[in-house]
């Protein structure tokens, strides 16, 4: 299906970052002819692919999206505050996260465009009542950064309703992989424990590991993403994006020091206050049914390509 992007235009909102470089990137490799829009307060240039035009700006100027949104089919908006600025920062974390987005939405609904795929976070759920999360479970946001991305869903789910906006909503689950840098504070563990293992520095958890997460490999969250944007059944719909297997942070810190061959130390600290979110897999029968995609790279794959990325990176030399 992804062969549909070929010759058309495709801004993507962040597209200088790790997920979005990496959509940003799928889309050219498909025959897109990509825009991406980027502050880069956290992204970098080198993550825009080949060929891409990119433009320093942000969501949060409504007429930089108006003019740029109008010159385009299809919009990925993956634009946002991470969860550690936005616990640091509610008002920007609030202008960013759900004020982008209702920009964006503007400036599709006056412009009319083919589809919008919005990126949103697991966190949204809280803590669940049972595991694996269903897309139709109770929303429980425990932080601010998981308040304004269920803003940003329902900015986008209202307008589809309200004013006919082809939106559709993706819930990434802790995506790691290749190309996320660990010099980036706000970097996930995965890509913090491998950072920290080569240098033979301790692997510092957060608590006492037993917290659990679901483990997305980059490129499986950029298929599902590229799916979402032309699946006709994927309109005013929302998709959970992950792989439904439950891993604890103390196994993930394990296998990632196995894989590099190191006998690692692991040190607890005092939890943060962003790690409120005891248990988390999420069910992704809605869009292996509906849109066909299921994820391909199991977390020993993906452990395995992410340390080959890193080892001899100019990072660690």
């Amino acid at each position: 299906m992804t062969t549909g992007y070929a010759g058309r235009r495709v801004l993507v909102t962040g597209g200088a970052g790790f997920v979005g470089g990496a959509v940003a990137e799928r889309l050219s490799e498909c025959g897109a002819q990509v825009s991406v829009l980027d502050d880069l307060s956290t992204g970098r240039p080198g993550a825009v692919p080949a060929g891409a035009t990119l433009v320093h700006g942000s969501v949060t100027d409504r007429e930089t999206m108006r003019e740029l949104v109008s010159g385009h089919e299809l919009v990925f908006h993956l634009a946002a505050r991470g969860i550690v600025a936005s616990t640091r920062d509610p008002r920007q974390d609030f202008e960013t996260n759900a004020g982008g987005t209702l920009n964006v939405l503007l400036a599709a609904r006056e412009c009319g465009i083919d589809r919008i795929v919005y990126a949103s976070s697991s966190s949204i759920y809280g803590n669940p009542r049972t595991v694996p999360i269903n897309e139709s479970d109770m929303l429980v946001p425990l932080s601010p950064y998981a308040v304004s991305k269920l803003g940003g869903e329902h900015y986008c789910l209202a307008f589809y309703e309200s004013y006919g906006v082809p939106a559709t909503v993706v819930r990434y689950s802790n995506v790691y992989g290749p190309g996320q840098r660990p010099d980036n504070p706000y970097a996930g563990v995965v890509t913090k424990f491998v950072s920290s293992a080569i240098r033979g520095c301790p692997l510092c958890i957060h608590g006492d590991g037993q917290q659990t997460r679901d483990f997305t490999f980059i490129d499986d969250a950029a298929d599902a993403t590229l799916v979402a944007g032309l699946h006709p059944r994927a309109e005013g719909e929302v998709f959970n994006v992950g792989t439904g297997i439950e891993t604890s942070v103390l196994a993930l810190a394990r296998a990632i020091a196995g894989e590099l061959g190191v006998d690692a130390e692991i040190e607890h600290v005092d939890r943060r206050d962003i790690d409120n979110i005891r248990r988390r897999a999420v069910n992704i029968e809605k869009i292996r049914r509906m849109l066909r995609w299921s994820p391909q790279v199991a977390l020993a794959e993906g452990l395995r390509q992410t340390v080959e990325s890193l080892v001899g990176s100019p990072l660690h030399r």
